[in-house]
């Protein structure tokens, strides 16, 4: 008897043992199933390389200030080409270029638009040597634009859009299901046309920032046909005396231009009363 019931305590401790190690057996799987992420939580989780935006935010504040500048000048001349020419010479000195030219001739006065790119550094010297050496100034309006909180944003942008498109990358070699290369690869294609789109802008801003724009317009305003110089009533006795006479000379061309009727006319009116006195002596 005493035999069995020791039999029966070292059944019963051994038991507990291996109920002991069971269970610790099933905590350490539960923890490892927790601690382990699966493949597809990794491809979502990102890595510690793209977690950049703080520190490239910081880098982002040593970007210098980019301001645009733009100016609008419209001079009165007395010779367009003889302007023209000193403007060449001034864009020669100051590296400046022009990016467009536009001219215009009526009865009342000769225009040339020109668009001049213009180094930054030497924006206020272009447009020292117009005030001074040209003419009279009719009319000059200056612009800045501050742009160092878009460009800063944009490129703070592209950065991150880099590390995750390289992040994108390495995920691709890795991947082995077809369904995951599929939708990697749409990714990666998204990211690169953003990327070229924000590189694109950059680089527009920096040429902007770079090389300034003018808008130059020079009138030259053609001799009044009037004896008198000033804008008063004999001038304007004058020109209305000269617009009548251009109104009737006008009105005698206008007459002539239609010879062919006026020739044609009484030819018919001929033939008419022809027809008619035939008609009454037929008649008698």
């Amino acid at each position: 008897m005493r035999k069995i019931y020791f039999l029966f305590l070292f059944a019963t401790i051994l038991s507990c043992g291996k109920q002991d190690n069971y269970d610790k057996l099933e905590t350490v799987s539960a923890m490892s199933a927790v601690s382990e992420p699966s493949e597809m939580d990794a491809k979502l989780l990102p890595s510690p390389e793209s977690v950049q935006e703080k520190e490239i935010s910081d880098n982002s504040q040593k970007i210098p200030k980019k301001i645009i500048k733009t100016g609008r000048i419209e001079i009165e001349v007395g010779d367009i080409n003889k302007a023209q020419k000193i403007i060449v010479e001034n864009l020669k000195k100051l590296n400046a270029y022009k990016q467009g030219e536009f001219f215009s001739n009526s009865e009342e006065q000769e225009m040339l638009k020109m668009t001049i790119r213009v180094p930054n550094e030497n924006f206020d010297n272009l447009l020292q040597s117009m005030d001074e050496g040209l003419g009279n100034v009719i009319s000059k309006n200056i612009g800045t634009d501050d742009v160092t909180e878009e460009y800063t944003d944009v490129s703070i942008r592209l950065e991150n859009k880099l590390v995750y498109l390289e992040k994108y990358r390495e995920l691709l070699k890795k991947s082995t299901n077809t369904k995951d290369i599929l939708e990697i690869q749409e990714n990666i294609r998204n990211l690169e046309e953003e990327i070229e789109s924000s590189k694109g802008r950059l680089k527009f801003i920096d040429d902007k920032v770079k090389y300034s724009t003018i808008e130059l317009t020079l009138i030259k305003n053609k001799p009044r046909n009037s004896v008198t110089s000033k804008i008063g009533f004999g001038s304007q006795f004058v020109d209305s005396v000269a617009q009548g006479w251009n109104n009737f000379v006008g009105f005698i061309l206008g007459l002539i231009s239609y010879w062919p009727f006026l020739l044609i006319i009484p030819i018919l009116i001929i033939l008419f009363r022809k027809w008619r006195n035939r008609k009454r002596k037929s008649k008698d």
